[in-house]
């Protein structure tokens, strides 16, 4: 489930380039911003639900799927922008983008981890019911369709995710760059000029990859017996 509440927080206006970046003083700092870092700090040190079962599973996929999309695509949205934050877009053509753009990152994400998931509990765990990564996936999906994900975008979405699976392997699949596919859609998808992404295309991937890395290690401690 994609947070508002997150979103609401990294609301700001911006040039149309994107171009400057700021020093961070102290005047610049609102009390809204340290509420998200603390907020995330206290979350850091709260007990995990562990994972037993597929509604356990499905939850997990859904809330850190979001997660990585939502810190991923603002952080770097962040860095372009500078710290002059704002309560509201005054660009609304630039609001609607972000907005796309979020829904075609978090989609993809979904796929990764539920495909990455599901590798690893099949290699490490002999879980054999794989065949339920469509089933997660489209119930996933059902439940964002109440959060204002579009209609065409979760049309799309089951369509690669069925091309997905009919090409992976399981076995391998945990292993093999796992989510490259999410990485490379914020990298694509990011309202970002073209003359500017090309050059952090390197850190703008390796973000991603770095959040995903948590998510594995959480993930590993959450299915443990």
């Amino acid at each position: 489930m994609l947070q508002k509440d997150l979103f609401l927080y990294y609301k700001t206006t911006v040039t149309r380039e994107m171009a400057l970046k700021y020093k961070l003083k102290l005047k610049d700092i609102k009390i809204e911003d340290f509420k998200v870092y603390i907020l995330a700090l206290f979350k850091a040190v709260l007990p995990k639900k562990k994972i037993k079962n597929i509604k356990d599973l499905q939850s997990f996929i859904q809330k850190k799927s979001a997660w990585v999309s939502q810190v991923t695509l603002f952080n770097y949205l962040k860095t372009r922008m500078g710290t002059k934050w704002v309560l509201h877009f005054d660009d609304e053509k630039f609001l609607e983008s972000i907005n796309k753009a979020k829904w075609n990152i978090y989609l993809i994400a979904l796929q990764d981890l539920t495909l990455y998931s599901l590798s690893f509990l099949k290699v490490f765990y002999n879980y054999k019911e794989t065949e339920k990564a469509m089933s997660i996936y489209e119930k996933i999906l059902n439940d964002e369709s109440q959060n204002g994900m579009p209609e065409e975008i979760i049309i799309k979405g089951k369509k690669i995710f069925d091309e997905r699976l009919s090409k992976i392997n399981w076995d391998t699949y945990y292993n093999s760059w796992p989510f490259n596919e999410s990485a490379l859609a914020l990298y694509d998808w990011a309202p970002v000029a073209d003359n500017l992404k090309i050059l952090d295309r390197k850190i703008v991937l390796n973000s991603m990859v770095l959040k995903w890395d948590n998510i594995k290690d959480e993930f590993k401690k959450l299915i443990k017996v």
